[in-house]
């Protein structure tokens, strides 16, 4: 079955030009010329019930835009769209309480209020009955490490833990769709950590749709085997994460450690990463990776060898520039 669905969605913005100047406001009374921007062209999506799906795109790409339509905020300028078989637009409240929407730089909990008192307010608007509700916060406040926080004032809260409540506030109905919009934006990375253990856990239990953008790529890298990819509106990529590794790097990257110092040309070998006396980083074709290797082995005083893909971050920075080098 599928969770959501879209046949060429499209949104483009209509904005007034206004001409600098005293000639330019006074011409702006009786004449104004519209410019359009398209935000999102012509996208196309199908998820399966169930699926954890990365949705990458650089700044201005159109991923929240595409994200608040799918949640009935905006509406599609045309083409449609469909959410555990509802009209987004349409609000119908029985799509609503199966969905829900958590933007990293928004905040749905009240600033002056303690978190309990939202969760409690958001149980009522979800009409969440009170054993399930009680089940349901003990266990994201222990998951969370939340125990001594939800009685904190909103606003007193550092950001990792305002993060944090607004998941908790996001999930407590069990939704059956949820959109993560940069959940682990500017948290440290024991908290961004902690946070994609929870939404590991929180997937496998309770099978939601979940569709995840982040900038962050070790988010995408953890939770997703499959990523779609949109630029300038425009989907550019839909398939498993490996297969992006694969049809977007020819290259693996070979770190080399030394039993003594090493001054060493590093032509014949792969492109310089990083270099020290000690340490090289290199990044080699995919299909010489053997052949490198054991050249190092023979010829330098090679103490340990480890080879990994391209990271994920780099892979997609070639597919908007489209290149594969």
């Amino acid at each position: 079955m599928l969770a959501v669905e879209t046949h060429d969605l499209c949104k483009t913005y209509v904005s007034v030009k206004k001409e600098p100047g005293i000639k330019g406001a006074l011409k702006g009374l009786f004449t104004r010329a519209k410019v359009e921007t398209q935000a999102v062209q012509s996208v196309n999506l199908s998820i399966e019930q169930g699926e954890l799906v990365g949705f990458l795109g650089p700044n201005g790409a159109g991923k929240t835009t595409t994200l608040k339509m799918l949640s009935g905020i905006l509406h599609p300028t045309s083409g449609e769209a469909k959410v555990l078989g509802f009209t987004p637009k349409d609000r119908n409240p029985q799509m609503l309480r199966q969905m829900s929407l958590v933007m990293g730089n928004k905040n749905q909990l009240w600033w002056d209020l303690p978190a309990a008192d939202s969760f409690a307010v958001l149980k009522e608007l979800y009409e969440v009955d009170d054993a399930r509700y009680k089940k349901r916060l003990a266990q994201l406040i222990e998951v969370l490490d939340l125990g001594d926080k939800v009685n904190t004032q909103v606003r007193k809260m550092s950001l990792g833990e305002r993060m944090k409540c607004e998941l908790v506030a996001a999930l407590l109905h069990a939704p059956k769709v949820v959109y993560l919009d940069e959940p682990t934006i500017g948290l440290d990375v024991v908290s961004q950590k902690r946070i994609r253990d929870f939404l590991r856990e929180l997937h496998q239990e309770d099978g939601s749709t979940i569709l995840l953008t982040s900038h962050y790529m070790q988010d995408v890298e953890e939770l997703c085997d499959r990523v779609i990819i949109i630029d300038q509106g425009k989907k550019v990529f839909d398939g498993r994460l490996q297969t992006l590794k694969d049809d977007y790097s020819d290259s693996r990257r070979l770190t080399l450690s030394f039993s003594e110092s090493v001054d060493q040309d590093w032509s014949a070998y792969g492109r310089v990463v990083e270099s020290s006396p000690e340490q090289v980083v290199l990044e080699i074709p995919r299909q010489d990776a053997a052949q490198i290797v054991g050249k190092a082995l023979q010829e330098l005083p090679v103490a340990d060898v480890s080879i990994q893909d391209i990271d994920v971050e780099d892979v997609v920075r070639r597919l908007f520039s489209g290149s594969k080098e």
